[in-house]
């Protein structure tokens, strides 16, 4: 804290000096949150933030959609690269605004408060629909798991002609203990949580290169020949089924723009924001398409084809039947566990990093000021408390598939947008210290907003009800943001 009569730096009485202002910088953000995250821990959460459970269950839909593995590995490089691409736009935003909130600051630089306003709300009311779902789905396994499936009361109405079946049992118990003990450990201090984030990264690499191994080393009448499949392409499958197994592929590597959020609890964040992206996504990259190759040297391609999807509801997942071909019919409950350890991991990303944003609204002075308090730990725990609290009423709804579209179509929205900003903070702020530029500036971000505000479009045209709805509650914002304005000036 700076004292006129004692310069920048501060004294106890003994005259020993306690710190300066630039020693204090490196422990604090701007916000007064810890610097208590290094490169490792940054690593993680992108590590973390993105392998969930898409990968073990994506690709047996992209086989039905492309017709050849050959084209099921394209399309999982070609969204590898677009995320990539987003992630090397954001690195640069990163390194330039390093501060709690991530795109909330980014907009709120480029375009003005009502436009971040709009984004942050967006990650209040439907990223909590994100960590209700993924607290759904880890119920779900873990009900199947142990084989708990009680239901103590079950409602049926209608709305617009659709029977709507609401239930509540263990399911939605476990669903709501998984919010409030993940909401805890990420209100503890952000060191603890880097490192259970570290753990959960360390996890979800071992189960996936378990699976790798295990199906090139140890799997029982496995033939070569199917690897060599990989390499035979077929017909081109178009572009409509391209695109379409690339938004399933992007499902499985969301999550990458997570790191912003928490740019003002990272040490030395113009170096290691940056470098924890690029690594993060490298190591994902290529986690996945070794995965993908470990299924179709396990498995004939109709296999595959054939695994739990829309089409296959009942049957088991690709994953599983991968860890079968090494492991027998336990293979299947390992998958099982893996799951569980993946969508905890996630679930702990998304309550360490997006309770940030409307934290970094409320220091603004645009939401409620109590969600700009932190606690004695250093960290936004009211913000995580009332995310949390949110996300376990969404939880009880059930509605899992609704919550992940809506949240996949809303937040598509503001990548583009964000990425843009990246054009806009280089006109404004030319002399800003960027110890990394976006590499293929300006092709690459151009390349990324185009193809963000395709699949946009391509949403509202194939699910124009709840795209409709998406973004009904991201123009809410606008009458908020005014009585936010207004009361707290």
């Amino acid at each position: 804290m700076y004292h006129p009569e004692l310069g920048t730096a501060r004294y106890t009485p003994s005259g020993n000096k306690r710190s300066t202002m630039s020693e204090l910088h490196t422990e604090h953000g701007n916000s007064g949150l810890v610097r208590g995250l290094g490169f490792i821990d940054s690593s993680s959460i992108v590590v973390c933030a993105i392998i969930g459970t898409g990968i073990f269950l994506k690709s047996s839909i992209m086989a039905q959609l492309l017709g050849s593995p050959f084209w099921v590995l394209m399309a999982w490089i070609a969204a590898g690269v677009l995320s990539l691409a987003g992630a090397l736009t954001y690195a640069e935003l990163g390194s330039v605004l390093p501060d709690a909130g991530g795109d909330y600051v980014y907009l709120r630089k480029a375009y003005g408060e009502r436009i971040a306003f709009l984004f942050g709300w967006m990650i209040f009311t439907v990223g909590s629909s994100g960590i209700a779902a993924l607290a759904t789905a880890f119920a779900t396994f873990f009900s199947e798991l142990l084989s708990l499936k009680a239901v103590w009361y079950e409602l049926s109405f209608l709305i617009f002609d659709n029977e709507i079946l609401w239930r509540f049992g263990i399911r939605q118990v476990v669903a709501l203990l998984a919010i409030v003990v993940f909401a805890v450990i990420n209100c503890t201090g952000v060191g603890f949580s880097g490192r259970i984030q570290t753990f959960f990264s360390i996890t979800k690499i071992v189960s996936v290169l378990t699976i790798i191994f295990g199906v090139f080393f140890f799997a029982r009448n496995v033939s070569w020949e199917n690897s060599a499949i990989m390499f035979d392409h077929g017909g081109w499958p178009g572009f409509r089924n391209f695109g379409a197994a690339m938004i399933a592929a992007l499902w499985a590597y969301n999550g990458w723009y997570f790191l912003g959020s928490v740019g003002g609890e990272v040490r030395e964040p113009q170096k290691n924001i940056p470098r924890a992206l690029i690594t993060g996504m490298l190591v994902v990259i290529a986690a996945y398409l070794l995965t993908n190759a470990a299924y179709f040297h396990a498995l004939p391609f109709n296999e595959i084809v054939t695994s739990n999807s829309t089409l296959y509801r009942d049957a088991p997942p690709v994953a599983g039947k991968a860890a079968e071909s090494f492991l027998g019919p336990v293979g299947l409950r390992l998958v099982m566990v893996i799951f569980l350890v993946s969508t905890l991991g996630t679930l702990h990303a998304e309550l360490l990093t997006m309770p940030r944003i409307p934290y970094a609204m409320a220091r603004n002075r645009r939401f409620f000021k109590l969600i700009g308090r932190l606690g004695k730990t250093s960290v936004p725990v009211w913000s995580i408390g009332l995310m949390a609290f949110w996300a376990c009423l969404l939880s009880l709804t059930g509605t899992f598939d609704q919550l992940t579209t809506l949240m996949i179509f809303s937040q598509w929205i503001f990548y583009g947008v964000t990425a843009s900003t990246v054009f806009v903070l280089r006109r404004k702020m030319p002399d800003a210290q960027r110890s990394y530029r976006t590499v293929g500036y300006p092709v690459l971000p151009i390349l990324f907003i185009g193809v963000a505000a395709w699949l946009v479009i391509n949403n509202l045209v194939t699910n124009p009800l709840q795209s409709v709805f998406g973004v009904g509650i991201i123009l809410l914002g606008f009458p908020l943001y005014r009585y936010f304005s207004t009361h707290n000036g």
